[in-house]
């Protein structure tokens, strides 16, 4: 792939090489913060903070963290939804030298414990309702400090006032929790002055800024080790192909979680970076997101197929004004023709499809937003300095245009490897190349096709699902001989999780009754949303259990009823 054919279609305005500044990426928001000190950075349920206020509290953070005891290298896990604590956060912990492993806040204990344990993190910042999950893990880890915070600290008043009754009715439980030992206030430690600026020297190439947790062929989540340079690159590769962005003039809607990579780059460090406003959400609510598209106006809204499809849904979309978005970039899972185009009717704006993964931070290929005619089907062109092949399954080699082989990426983007697993990071590497696990192909101008997932993850509602770490689960219920996830055609989340199960002899089990095991011990994403009991499982001559002979009887059923329908 030499020759790279996709940089000949690509438009003008977009560089095939992109130039680099050896810096950290916290250099970024004191320089936005130099640049647009206040202008307003983020927009948060009707609070604004400014860029100045923003780099204010970060240094603020930084500087607590180094007070107790953060050492360059360190692990601080950051366990929040959407909120203007995520960002400062993020930026003060690279300040302080430490790396972020961000947690998602839907975590049980155990998933909790498992990702302690494997990142050493000394530290966690987390929502108040979370502190009787963490304080209950925290002994079993490494965390020696846990730093406490409220969504109603960035609320506007009277919603901060408001907002205490709603959490108490909503989960029935209220935090109080005291600024002494190892347990910290997030509003304690914003009241301190400024005496100096701390920052901790980054070699950009090879020092981590983030621990982003993904799972592999064995189910177990891994720790990819992403460098600032990496997020730092790909945030540059993102905005070169925006554009007709300008800098210091847009507004970013944010819904995207933070705690998945995808959210961090094309939403966290793009804002900041360029000086646009982030309008922050802390999740993602049909009514919610179209009431606040016609109220604070974005102009970029990068997403997941379900947000798109949930939005086009609403009986009451067509009263909404949604002109303001300009650009839309589609990721974790495939993006159906007939929501692109409907999308794009209703906003008058551009809906693309892009591709990447986690180990990539995570952008590595993207259909063009503007001037370029559309290509059915593709996930679009590598993005610059970013090079791809499709390599055959027993050689590695590279083949030519239109075969079907596993798609390969090389890039400044492309992680340093796996936390504390050689073995699994020299694995993902042949002969440079950085292997997806994504079986697809390229056509002739460099488009690039995703055909079948090589590994089984399931992708539901854009959350990356593992399979094995599901059954390892429902596998310690005493009634299951035998059980096997799938993720199964699904018209709103792209795929769903369905169990399939054996029981023991005589033993007697309720779908109502697997569903409560599982939710006690599994995020509620990763529950399956359905269950099939068999007497048997279809299996190869050596006992392996053939999931994707499920699969097609899942999709050929649907497409029966579909014909009798």
């Amino acid at each position: 792939m030499s020759n790279k054919p996709w940089q000949a279609i690509y438009p003008e305005q977009i560089p095939a090489v992109l130039s680099y500044e050896d810096k950290p990426l916290y250099s970024f928001l004191k320089e936005s913060a130099e640049e647009f000190p206040d202008k307003v950075s983020i927009h948060f349920q009707g609070k604004e903070l400014t860029f100045r206020e923003v780099h204010e509290s970060a240094l603020k953070f930084a500087a607590y963290l180094k007070s107790i005891g953060l050492q360059k290298g360190e692990r601080v896990a950051v366990m929040l939804p959407n909120c203007p604590q995520g960002v400062i956060s993020f930026f003060g912990i690279l300040m302080a030298g430490g790396v972020v492993v961000q947690t998602n806040p839907t975590y049980t204990e155990r998933e909790l414990e498992y990702q302690m344990k494997d990142s050493g993190a000394k530290m966690i910042l987390a929502m108040d309702i979370l502190f009787p999950r963490v304080s209950a893990v925290a002994s079993r880890t490494d965390i020696e400090h846990i730093i406490v915070t409220a969504i109603k600290e960035y609320l506007p008043f009277p919603k901060n006032l408001i907002y205490p009754f709603i959490q108490k009715k909503q989960y029935g439980i209220v935090i109080n929790v005291e600024h002494e030992g190892n347990h910290h206030l997030f509003s304690e430690i914003m009241k301190r002055k400024i005496t100096e600026e701390v920052t901790v020297p980054i070699d950009v190439d090879n020092d981590l800024a983030l621990l982003q947790y993904t799972g592999g062929t064995t189910g177990f989540p891994k720790g990819v080790m992403l460098t600032h340079k990496n997020l730092l690159a790909n945030t540059k590769m993102c905005n070169a192909w925006l554009y007709k962005n300008k800098r210091g003039e847009e507004r970013i809607l944010a819904i995207l979680p933070f705690f998945h990579v995808y959210g961090m780059t094309t939403v966290l460090v793009l804002s900041v970076m360029e000086g646009n406003t982030m309008i922050i959400m802390p999740k993602f609510d049909v009514e919610a997101t179209l009431k606040t598209i016609q109220k604070q106006k974005p102009t970029m809204f990068p997403g997941a197929p379900t947000m798109y499809i949930g939005l086009l849904n609403h009986p009451d979309i067509a009263k909404y004004d949604l002109s303001s978005i300009n650009a839309c970039i589609s990721g974790s899972a495939s993006l159906p023709l007939e929501v692109q185009e409907q999308f794009e009717k209703i906003t008058g704006g551009k809906l693309v499809e892009g591709y990447g993964l986690s180990e990539t931070s995570p952008v590595t290929h993207a259909n063009f937003i503007w001037d370029q005619p559309r290509v059915k089907g593709s996930v679009g062109l590598p993005w610059p300095d970013t090079d791809s092949a499709i390599l055959s399954l027993e050689s590695y080699e590279e083949l030519p245009p239109n075969e079907i082989g596993e798609i390969a990426i090389k890039g400044p983007q492309v992680m340093k490897g796996y936390w504390n697993r050689p073995d699994e990071t020299e694995k993902t590497f042949k002969n440079g190349w950085l292997l997806t696990g994504d079986l697809g192909y390229m056509d002739e101008q460099g488009f690039f096709y995703v055909v079948e997932r090589k590994k089984d993850t399931i992708i539901a509602g854009g959350f990356n699902i593992y399979p094995r770490e599901v059954e390892e689960v429902l596998y310690e219920h005493e009634a299951i001989q035998e059980v096997v996830v799938a993720g199964i055609p699904d018209p709103y989340r792209g795929e769903t999780v369905k169990a399939y199960v054996v029981l023991k002899k005589n033993a007697r089990v309720t779908e109502e009754e697997l569903n409560e095991f599982a939710r006690k011990n599994l995020a509620s994403y990763k529950v399956p949303r359905s269950y099939e009991f068999r007497d048997e499982l279809p299996k190869t001559t050596i006992g392996k259990i053939l999931r994707r002979v499920l699969i097609e009887e899942e999709k050929k059923k649907i497409s029966e009823e579909r014909k009798e329908a």
